[in-house]
């Protein structure tokens, strides 16, 4: 793991095999902060997304779990923690 500087904010990189990953909620802090991450995450086309990513590249994805989490995402009263 390292971190890159981005106009003063540290930003996260792994690296997995030979690939690299960028942290976006690194990104986002640096942003908005951590109000704009959590609403982000309470958009139903967002966890959508990020289930689609999950299906193709985490081997373990918990699909009834995910399948919880869509059934409440876009909610007012839904809130997926940080």
């Amino acid at each position: 793991m390292a971190n890159i500087k981005v106009l003063e904010n540290e930003i996260t990189v792994l690296k997995i095999e030979d690939e690299d990953y960028i942290s976006l909620t690194d990104m986002l802090k640096a942003k908005d902060g951590d109000f704009f991450i959590s609403d982000w995450l309470r958009n139903r086309n967002t966890i959508e997304y990020l289930g689609i990513w999950e299906k193709i590249h985490n081997p373990n994805f918990n699909y009834c779990e995910f399948a919880i989490i869509t059934s409440q995402a876009g909610l007012n009263s839904y809130k997926l923690s940080l």
